[in-house]
């Protein structure tokens, strides 16, 4: 059976940190809980407890709650009311939809001095004859019982005729008491029944004892296999068809069965899944020839560009956006890239060989993509990588980052075939003859360089 577990308390308290010491509410609905226990040693403080829909037959482990103002256990197998007189705070019950015949039970509330709506609309008590009425005067703190209010009179008139309803009351809970002893009796038959059935069927299948059956043996395994391949088979159709039309009286017994037959089909569909799944053959990616296919199991968006400019290929592959990165991995190959997505292949075929050793993959911030950059393994030479030795011997790192170092590596400059006035000579011969302003006339100026040493400056000579 299933009982309430710290991890489902924990799941269950995200709107608290995940801190069930300090939990003052918790859902624990539609959960298959078939034992209520723990949760007044975890959650001292809870104020708010909501049970409903679940398979609990009894009503327990609540007692220490002192702060409980709301227990909802409604749709589950509870028979009598008990085991809440601890819940001092308590202030709402709504056991709407139980198996609650022991109506006499109720009398373990008045201990319950603030209660003041209680619902019990589904029982099997709410069909006796002075319900209300035994009630509405067993506990005067009441103000709504089954969402109507309870007027002041109507409290005097039960406490008035309260000793005839009472008795009436005890003489259907025996009879109602008888009924559901015979009702557990059947449905133990039917269990057992059911179970000798089923242990039939698994040696009808598995017990062939003479050595002549071995050949009738191999062919129902195989008709078995056929079967399950299917899925379903003609006698899981048959004992569906019987087990849904076959009456049977509502009882907590019967709730439980139907639950616990569901639970049985699905697994078995989920293990015929699990195994399906498992035995499905492997994606062929390099055919026998060794010729590499192109594949994309996933489904998945994607751009191959050729950088030339960086002397690159870039794979653009459009992963979901929330994956976790951890769920990728990423294999590049000379010839062709392959990432698997949840295990799924995604394999392409590259234009070019590529290094391996050099790619770099990572993750967009703003797509989420996975983007893989794959240097080609053949450089080709641009004209952009012939630049003078005093660029070549600086940091490429900066140049490339560097727009203006860009321009100057596509000039193509060769200082072999050019020359440049000396700027610094000319100062200084300005300095020395100390002249206007200097003529920037290489020619000239290259010739008075010349002519330095063997100068004399006579000056009836006019200037040229």
């Amino acid at each position: 059976f299933l009982s309430v577990t710290e991890d489902l308390v924990r799941r269950r308290a995200e709107h608290n940190n995940c801190e069930i010491f300090s939990l003052e509410e918790i859902s624990l609905h539609q959960q298959e809980i078939e034992k209520l226990e723990y949760l007044d040693k975890w959650c001292r403080d809870l104020k708010i407890l909501y049970l409903q829909n679940n398979l609990i037959p009894k009503i327990e482990n609540v007692g220490k709650l002192k702060k409980l103002e709301y227990l909802n256990v409604a749709l589950n197998n509870i028979e009598r009311i008990e085991n809440l007189e601890g819940c001092e705070e308590l202030k709402k019950l709504d056991l709407t939809a139980n198996f609650i015949g022991e109506l006499s039970s109720i009398e373990a509330l008045k201990y319950n001095i603030h209660l003041k709506e209680l619902f019990l609309v589904g029982n099997p008590c709410t069909e006796f004859e002075g319900y209300r009425q035994f009630v509405v005067a067993t506990l005067p703190q009441l103000k709504y019982l089954d969402s109507k209010e309870i007027e002041r009179s109507e409290r005097i008139q039960a406490l008035q005729n309260y000793p005839e309803v009472k008795q009436k009351i005890r003489e259907q809970e025996q009879a109602y008491l008888l009924k559901r002893a015979r009702e557990k009796e059947e449905a133990q038959r039917r269990m057992q029944e059911r179970k000798d059935k089923k242990q039939k069927q698994m040696e009808s299948r598995l017990g062939f004892d003479s050595p002549d059956s071995l050949q009738n043996k191999e062919n129902h395994e195989a008709e078995g296999d056929r079967e399950q391949e299917m899925g379903r088979t003609v006698e899981d159709d048959e004992e569906d068809r019987r087990f849904w039309e076959e009456p049977t009286p509502y009882t907590p017994e019967s709730r439980l069965e139907t639950h616990r037959y569901i639970e049985e089909k699905r697994r078995a569909k989920d293990n015929i899944r699990y195994s399906k799944k498992r035995e499905k053959p492997l994606q062929t990616l390099v055919t026998a020839e060794g010729k590499v296919l192109n594949v994309n199991v996933p489904k998945l968006q994607f751009s191959l560009k050729d950088d030339e400019e960086n002397n690159q290929i870039i794979l653009d592959l459009a992963v979901y956006r929330h994956l976790d990165t951890s769920l990728l991995d990423v294999d590049v190959q000379p010839t062709y890239i392959r990432v698997l997505v949840k295990g799924k292949p995604f394999q392409l075929v590259l234009p070019e060989e590529v290094k391996p050793d050099s790619s770099c993959a990572k993750r967009s911030q703003t797509t989420g993509h996975l983007v893989v950059s794959m240097p080609k393994a053949k450089e080709i030479i641009l004209a952009k990588q012939k630049v003078s030795a005093s660029i070549k011997d600086s940091d490429c790192n900066t140049l490339q980052k560097d727009a203006r170092s860009e321009q100057i590596e596509k000039l193509e400059v060769d200082p072999t075939k050019y020359s440049f006035p000396d700027v610094t000579k000319i100062i200084q011969e300005k300095e020395r003859i100390g002249q206007g302003p200097v003529m920037l006339q290489s020619e000239k100026i290259t010739e008075n360089k010349k002519s330095y040493v063997a100068f004399e400056n006579d000056e009836d000579v006019p200037p040229l």
